[in-house]
C-alpha cells in the first residue's frame, strides 16, 4: 500500500508542478502599436488566464461578404482569403490575444479584447484597401462623348436646365428620389479657377473644366456630387461612355476660391498594376513639406511591369486609386517608375498614414465585406463582470464547503482539499491550452465545481452504505469508490459530450462555456476519483482500524 500511495502521491506532485507552471506570467516580445502609431517590439507580460471580450472590455464583429455591391464568383473563397487577410491585419494592429474565426460557411467572427478606439478597429477590419495605377484619359475621350452621354440621358427622360440660362428645370426622376431641384442648383457657378463646359446637359451642365492642365479632370459642386454621381452610375450612362473609359471620383473635395469642389477623373478602364504585387508600405513624414506619406516597395515581378508600362506613357497622368477614389491629384510620369514609389497623403496624420500602410502590407480584401453583428463591451462593464462572477465562485465555494464539512465531518474536509487541487488544475489546464475566460465560462467554472461535488458525494454515500454493512474502513472505501464509479463516470461523460456540442456548433459566449465546463469535469475526475482517494489512503495509513472512520 505504501507503494502505491507513493506512485499516487508522485502523480499528484507531477500534475500541481504543470499547473503553476502554467500560471506562472512570463515575459514575451510583441509587436505593438506606439502613441505615435508606429509598430515596435515591446517586452509585455503574458497573462497567465487570457480574460475574453465580455470581462476585459473590446469589441465583437460578424462579418459577411457583401454582394449588394456584386455578385461575388466563389463566397466561399472569398470568404476564406478574406479571413486570411483580416488575420494578418490585427496580428500587425497589435491586439493583444485576438478571436479570429470562421463560422459557418459565410461568416467571419472577429474579437477584439482591450480596444479603446472601437471605430478605428473596424475600420482596419473592414476596408478593402485596393490599390490600382491607371493612366487618365489623355486623349480626353470622355469629353468628347459629353454631347452623345447627355442626349441618351435625355432620351431615356433624364432631363436638367441649365440654371444659367433661367428656364424652369424639369426634375427627373433620380433628381426626385435624391431631393434635389435643378432650377435651384447652382451648378455652373464656377470659380474663378474653373471653366463651365459649352453645351449643358443632365450631366455637362454639372460639370467645369479644371484649370490643372490634367486632361480628363473636371470638378463638380459638393453640393452637386451626389446627383452626378448618380446620373453617371446610371445604366444608360455607362453604356454611352466611351469604351475603355472608367469615371472615378476623388477622395476628397478641394476649395476653389469660396466654393467646394469635388473632383471627378476619366481613367482607362483597366489598372497598369494593383497593389497585389506590393511587398511592403512604410508610413513617415516627408521632410519637404511635413506631410504624412506612404512609400512603398513593389515585388520584383510588379516592379518590372511598372518600369514597362510607366515607359509607355512618359509625359502621361497617372492615377492612384485606393477602393475605388482617386487618392491626390494625378501625378505627371516624367520617366520609368521601377519598385518604389509613395503615396501623399496630405494633412491627414501619421496614424492615418500607418493605418493604410498596415493595409497595403496585408493585402486588398477579395470581396467587400459588411459587418452584420456589432457588440461593444467597455473595460468598466468587464470589471464589474468580473467583481460579480468572482463573487458569485465565492459564494457558491463557501456555501459548498461548509456544507460537505458539516454533513460528511472528517471525510468531508477530504474532499474540501481535493476541491483546492480541482481548482488549480482547472486553472493550469485553461493557461496551458491557452483558452480564454469569458463570463460564461465562469458559469462553467461553477457548474463544473458542483459536479466534483456531486462524485464526492456519491462516493461518500456509497461508502456509508459499506460501512453499515460492518466493513473495514479500507474495505469501505474501496468498495464505495468501485461501486460509485459507474455512475460518475456516466454523468461526467453525457456533459462532456453536451458541451463538446456546444463547442462544436455554438458562437464564441458558448465556446467559452464549453471549453471551461470540459477543463473543469476533466479536473473533477481527476480530482474525485485519484486525489480524494490518495488522501482517504493517507488518511486511513495514520489510523488504526479500531478508530473507524468518520463519515
Amino acid at each position: 500500500m505504501l507503494s502505491s500511495i507513493r506512485n499516487r502521491l508522485i502523480v499528484i506532485g507531477v500534475l500541481v508542478a504543470v499547473s503553476v507552471f502554467s500560471l506562472i506570467p512570463r515575459d514575451v516580445t510583441q509587436r505593438v502599436r506606439g502613441d505615435d502609431g508606429a509598430m515596435k517590439d515591446t517586452v509585455i507580460r503574458r497573462v497567465p488566464v487570457k480574460l475574453g471580450l465580455d470581462l476585459q472590455g473590446g469589441i465583437h464583429l460578424a462579418l459577411e461578404i457583401d454582394e449588394s455591391r456584386g455578385q461575388v464568383q466563389d463566397p466561399s473563397g472569398a470568404i476564406d482569403r478574406a479571413l486570411t487577410v483580416i488575420r494578418t491585419r490585427v496580428d500587425e494592429f497589435g491586439v493583444a490575444e485576438p478571436l479570429i474565426q470562421k463560422v459557418g460557411t459565410d461568416r467571419i467572427v472577429v474579437e477584439l479584447a482591450g480596444i479603446d478606439d472601437p471605430a478605428r478597429a473596424k475600420q482596419i477590419v473592414q476596408r478593402s484597401a485596393f490599390l490600382e495605377w491607371r493612366i487618365v484619359d489623355m486623349d480626353e475621350r470622355f469629353r468628347a462623348a459629353l454631347p452623345s452621354i447627355d442626349r441618351a440621358l435625355v432620351q431615356a427622360g433624364v432631363t436638367t436646365t441649365s440654371a444659367e440660362a433661367g428656364a424652369a428645370a424639369t426634375p427627373s426622376a433620380v433628381e426626385q428620389l435624391l431631393g434635389i431641384d435643378s432650377a435651384t442648383s447652382d451648378s455652373t457657378a464656377a470659380s474663378d479657377s474653373t471653366d463651365t463646359l459649352d453645351q449643358p446637359g443632365p450631366i455637362s451642365s454639372h460639370l467645369s473644366i479644371s484649370q490643372s492642365g490634367i486632361p480628363g479632370e473636371f470638378m463638380v459642386l459638393e453640393e452637386s456630387y451626389p446627383l452626378v454621381d448618380s446620373l453617371i452610375n446610371l445604366e444608360v450612362t455607362q453604356r454611352a461612355l466611351p469604351r475603355g473609359v472608367d469615371l472615378v471620383w476623388g477622395q476628397q473635395a478641394t476649395s476653389l476660391g469660396a466654393r467646394s469642389y469635388r473632383p471627378l477623373y476619366a481613367v482607362d478602364d483597366r489598372p497598369i498594376i494593383t497593389g497585389e504585387v506590393i511587398s511592403d508600405a512604410r508610413a513617415t513624414i516627408d521632410p519637404v513639406n511635413r506631410g504624412a506619406v506612404v512609400t512603398f516597395q513593389l515585388t520584383r515581378a510588379g516592379g518590372r511591369i511598372l518600369r514597362r508600362e510607366t515607359g509607355r506613357h512618359i509625359d502621361h497622368y497617372m492615377a492612384i486609386m485606393l477602393d475605388g477614389r482617386v487618392n491626390r491629384q494625378p501625378p505627371i510620369i516624367r520617366s520609368q517608375i521601377y519598385r518604389n514609389g509613395q503615396i501623399e497623403l496630405g494633412g491627414a496624420p501619421l496614424r492615418e498614414a500607418e493605418d493604410l500602410a498596415l493595409l497595403l502590407r496585408a493585402g486588398a480584401l477579395p470581396a467587400p465585406v459588411v459587418i452584420v453583428e456589432e457588440r461593444t463591451v467597455g473595460p468598466s462593464l468587464g470589471r464589474d463582470s468580473i467583481r460579480q462572477g468572482t463573487r458569485a465562485a465565492i459564494v457558491a465555494a463557501i456555501v459548498v464547503l461548509l456544507v460537505m464539512a458539516l454533513y460528511y465531518r472528517a471525510a468531508g474536509l477530504l474532499a474540501i482539499t481535493a476541491l483546492g487541487f480541482y481548482i488549480l488544475f482547472t486553472l493550469g489546464g485553461l493557461a496551458s491550452l491557452d483558452a480564454t475566460l469569458t463570463l460564461p465560462g465562469l458559469a462553467g467554472f461553477i457548474l463544473s465545481l458542483g459536479l466534483a461535488v456531486d462524485a464526492n458525494v456519491l462516493i461518500f454515500e456509497r461508502i456509508r452504505e459499506e460501512l453499515k454493512l460492518d466493513k473495514t474502513p479500507r474495505a469501505a472505501v474501496d468498495e464505495g469508490f468501485q461501486h460509485a464509479m459507474p455512475a460518475i463516470i456516466d454523468a461526467n461523460v453525457t456533459t462532456v459530450i453536451t458541451a463538446a456540442f456546444l463547442y462544436q456548433f455554438g458562437t464564441g459566449p458558448v465556446k467559452g462555456f464549453a471549453v471551461t465546463l470540459i477543463i473543469g469535469i476533466v479536473a473533477s475526475l481527476v480530482t474525485a476519483v485519484f486525489v480524494t482517494r490518495t488522501l482517504f489512503l493517507l488518511w486511513l495509513q495514520r489510523r488504526s482500524v479500531a478508530e473507524g472512520l468518520s463519515i
